[in-house]
């Protein structure tokens, strides 16, 4: 297994360092477009693994040639959001970007299966599938397990209980209208709506769409990578370990949910080949209501662009 990471920013380098932790991959090859950069980290992931015991070759490289063959992509490459910065803002300069990473890989890596995790994320898995021409189920991105994991948090938080105890469910796009599912969001399989009030349920589903906002306003300078990275890998190790995890990811929809033509988040059941199974769950008016605008907000940015 040949897995390779483009974009060796704080998600892209933290993704690699998770990737060769679990070894899920023989061979993680770490791209970046700045000099020295991918190479000063790929040999510092490198030397770590002799202490975490992972027979994992790990290289840095500027260009594709060493991309070759791989079995997984996972496009991390555009610039981070800044505080007052909406993902909308950074649609044009990471369009660009996403475009130009997957036209270089793709020719020297033909059959691997894309993982898009670059902001505005639903617009730039769009941008990859169109450049790359590969069936839908080989390019989809990481958006709604991480909003599942934030999600997932706030409301062990708010119960003061084990996260393990805690499942959640976040649909559509991946910013402002995205739509968490309180109904399908548990603790021992006791529904949220049983555990707390509407007003708190309201407030920690606003704190998640809020989610990598909140970070960056902490930051100032950065952007969210630890929970991003580990919100991908968890993809990547389905996907690797034949796994058939069932996990909310941006998907290209052609008529499931009645949305067509657009990438929204749903889930899906991620194994070796890719997505093997979209999973079409009952929504009620309000919930398919907000999926619909969802998708509808992720169509009006798409026309936007110039592939």
């Amino acid at each position: 297994m040949k897995i390779t990471v483009i974009g060796a920013g704080n998600v892209g380098a933290t993704t690699a360092q998770r990737i060769v932790d679990k070894q899920l991959a023989n061979e993680v090859v770490l791209v970046d477009v700045l000099e020295g950069i991918p190479q000063g980290k790929a040999l510092d992931i490198y030397e770590a693994t002799p202490v975490e015991k992972a027979d994992v070759k790990v290289v840095g490289s500027n260009g594709y040639d060493e991309t070759a063959h791989s079995d997984i992509i996972v496009i991390t490459a555009g610039i981070a959001r800044k505080p007052g910065m909406s993902r909308d803002d950074l649609m044009n300069t990471n369009s660009g970007i996403v475009k130009s990473c997957t036209a270089a890989a793709v020719p020297k890596s033909p059959d691997s299966i894309i993982v898009v995790v670059s902001n505005p994320l639903d617009v730039m898995t769009y941008v990859a599938y169109k450049v790359s021409g590969f069936d839908r189920r080989r390019v989809f991105g990481m958006a709604g397990v991480l909003d599942t994991a934030r999600f997932r948090t706030f409301i062990a938080m708010e119960l003061n209980v084990s996260i393990e105890d805690v499942s959640a469910f976040v649909l559509g796009g991946h910013g402002d209208s995205m739509v968490p599912l309180p109904r399908y969001s548990t603790v021992a399989g006791i529904p949220i709506t049983e555990l707390m009030s509407q007003e708190t349920i309201d407030r920690l589903v606003k704190r998640t769409r809020d989610g990598g906002i909140e970070i960056v306003n902490y930051l100032k300078t950065g952007s969210a990578y630890y929970a991003p990275s580990s919100s991908a890998v968890a993809m990547v190790e389905s996907i690797v370990r034949d796994k058939k995890r069932v996990l909310p990811c941006a998907t290209y929809l052609q008529g499931e949910y009645g949305i067509r033509d657009t990438f929204v988040g749903v889930p899906v059941k991620l194994g070796r080949n890719g997505i093997e199974q979209i999973i079409e769950i009952k929504l009620n008016a309000e919930e398919q209501a907000a999926l619909n605008k969802s998708a509808d907000d992720v169509k009006k940015a798409i026309i936007k662009l110039a592939l």
